[in-house]
């Protein structure tokens, strides 16, 4: 039986009424549990030895940080998605409109933002400031990539008086967050740190699904739609599209299921070779035979180990993030050398839609989920609730450790979601030898 522990940080008693005008106020016991099924609730338990439960998010009828003296920041961090001034916005209004702060600063330039030795003023979010920035893609804070010293960040904090520092980003932002959370806890410090889970390759463990993810998989959709359009249009024809996922490929999987005109997938979770009677090629050369057109999508972290000779080193981003090799023009000018051997006129569109995606405004499914995420992250941060992300999961909003969450999340080559990919496109289960 294993054993998990959920429990949330509060930074003390809440003795402030609420100013929010509401009668369904959220207990603190109020919880979901961790395991749905029945036949398997036991197996994962808490430290009482209980079914394991998640603290649901929401408003507290009882408070932590007084309103009328309230100073709150928003950070943003790592790449872009759609949706980060949708939670911006959110923010913003639900302080101003419901509880009444009105000090709220954005800080520039993520976590450069919170060291003062880079010069980057912040901006003061007003409603007046964000009406109108869901309208348009990134975020109106910038932002950036890297760590920056702890002790410097928390200074930062102190010097400005914040109480609540809200993050907006991916597993690396968590981690700092974390460890800023930590730092602050050590030094007897009353200040909330709440994060927001910004990954658009959907890849955070345990929550249902990140903001931006419906967004991309609508416009990785279209992307697909006009690829198809392109490989009929012409004699043999084959449209390749890469798009977003390192680690996982739930967009191009997703995105498949949206526009079911793929008829190859190819994701980090599942190796494929490229020659051989079972290879890639071979099958691709066998769909050509049959109908005379083909649809690629490949995601970004697809077949890195083709890429990479077995002794090869690595490079990595600011954020730590190893740097992928070029999967999609890799493919391409295997596809191209392949047919080229066997004497085949082919007509190949490549198409990288990738950096379109991550740049335009939340489609209105996205626009709903950001909205709500951040509301519930300011009801979280008054109520003095600290160390936390604000997360769905089940269908319900609920707070979980930081320390709790990795981007470890996968698509499971055995689970229904390949499954259905694999009947909607045709493929074979493996291109392996």
């Amino acid at each position: 039986m294993m054993q998990l522990d959920f429990t949330i940080k509060n930074l003390g008693k809440r003795k402030i009424k609420s100013p929010l005008k509401i009668s369904n106020f959220t207990s603190d016991d109020k919880r979901l549990l961790f395991n749905t099924y029945f036949d398997n609730y036991l197996s994962v338990t808490d430290v009482n030895a209980l079914p394991l439960s998640v603290e649901l998010a929401g408003p507290r009828d009882r408070i932590f940080f007084d309103p009328k003296k309230t100073k709150a920041a928003v950070v943003t961090c790592g790449g872009l998605c759609p949706g980060i001034n949708d939670v911006i916005r959110s923010i913003t209004s639900t302080f101003f409109f419901n509880y009444g702060v009105n000090t709220i600063l954005g800080v520039r330039y993520g976590l450069r933002g919170l060291n003062p030795r880079f010069g980057h003023e912040v901006l003061k979010l007003t409603p007046e400031t964000v009406k109108d920035i869901t309208s348009i893609g990134g975020s109106i804070l910038s932002t950036s990539r890297g760590p920056q010293n702890i002790g410097t960040m928390i200074n930062y904090l102190v010097n400005s008086k914040i109480d609540i520092l809200f993050c907006i980003g991916g597993d690396g932002t968590i981690r700092a967050a974390e460890i800023i959370a930590r730092e602050i806890n050590k030094r007897k410090l009353k200040i909330a740190i709440v994060c927001i889970p910004k990954t658009i390759d959907n890849d955070l463990s345990l929550i249902q699904k990140s903001f931006g993810f419906d967004t991309a998989i609508e416009k990785a959709a279209d992307a697909i739609k006009s690829a198809h359009v392109e490989s009929k249009g012409m004699l043999n024809g084959i449209g390749l599209i890469k798009i977003m996922g390192r680690d996982s490929g739930h967009i191009a999987a997703h995105a498949a299921l949206a526009q079911s005109d793929a008829n190859f997938v190819l994701i980090p979770e599942v190796p494929f070779d490229l020659e051989g009677p079972k290879g890639f090629l071979k099958e691709l050369h066998r769909r050509m035979q049959s109908r005379g057109h083909a649809v690629i999508l490949t995601a970004e972290g697809a077949g890195q180990n083709l890429l990479r000779g077995k002794n090869a080193g690595v490079e990595r981003d600011a954020s730590g993030n190893i740097r992928l090799m070029d999967i999609g023009l890799f493919l391409k000018n295997a596809i191209e050398d392949y047919f080229k051997r066997h004497k085949l006129e082919i007509n190949l569109k490549y198409i990288e839609p990738s950096y379109l995606i991550r740049s335009v405004p939340a489609n209105a499914s996205d626009g709903i989920y950001c909205n709500m995420l951040g509301q519930y992250a300011v009801h979280a941060g008054m109520a003095g609730k600290t160390d936390i992300l604000v997360a769905l999961m089940k269908d319900e909003y609920v707070h979980l450790p930081l320390g709790a969450v990795a981007s470890n999340r996968k698509i499971e080559p055995q689970g229904d979601i390949w499954r259905s990919v694999l009947q909607a496109t045709g493929q074979p289960a493996s291109m392996k030898q």
